[in-house]
């Protein structure tokens, strides 16, 4: 899956649609946490001159270099090096799992500064369940019930109107 999307990425990278191929990837890690797609994202957005978001993508990576540290520089300064706000600006598949240390380290940061600001600190939901919905049971079970009510009612309306039942 993660391979198909580099691949499109570099694909509207090639057309000249970087929207295009930026969309792509931060749909692709909106769900699921991939080095490779971060990579791609953040080239792709220092490529389009966005710096600070090209600084939260390659900061949940271990990825190294000129540009990286180019980007990762301009993100603090954008955020005032605030770690809540840095925090909340990562892709929120680097928030919920990351197994790059200084990912580890901003979320604790951000915590003890969320707390300072008397904010409750952030923390990216986990992906939903599989299983049963007890709501959508519910809604069922009442829409079973509406419907045995509406044909024993329209069964005595019909009875009224029958003369001799």
């Amino acid at each position: 899956m993660a391979s198909e999307v580099i691949a499109q990425a570099h694909a509207d990278l090639a057309a000249g649609q970087a929207w295009r191929a930026r969309d792509g990837l931060v749909r692709s890690l909106e769900h699921t946490l991939d080095e490779d797609a971060l990579a791609v994202l953040g080239g792709v957005l220092y490529g389009m001159g966005d710096l600070p978001a090209a600084g939260a993508a390659w900061f949940g990576t271990s990825k190294s270099g000129t540009e990286v540290e180019e980007s990762i520089k301009a993100w603090r300064e954008h955020h005032d090096d605030h770690f809540g706000n840095m925090w909340r600006s990562l892709p929120r598949s680097v928030r919920r799992s990351s197994e790059v240390p200084r990912v580890e380290a901003l979320k604790h940061k951000a915590i003890e500064r969320d707390e300072l600001d008397g904010k409750e600190p952030y923390v990216a939901p986990e992906p939903p369940k599989e299983g049963i919905d007890a709501a959508l049971v519910v809604a069922y079970i009442i829409a079973g019930l509406l419907v045995i009510c509406a044909a024993v009612g329209l069964v005595q309306i019909l009875s009224w109107m029958t003369p001799g039942s």
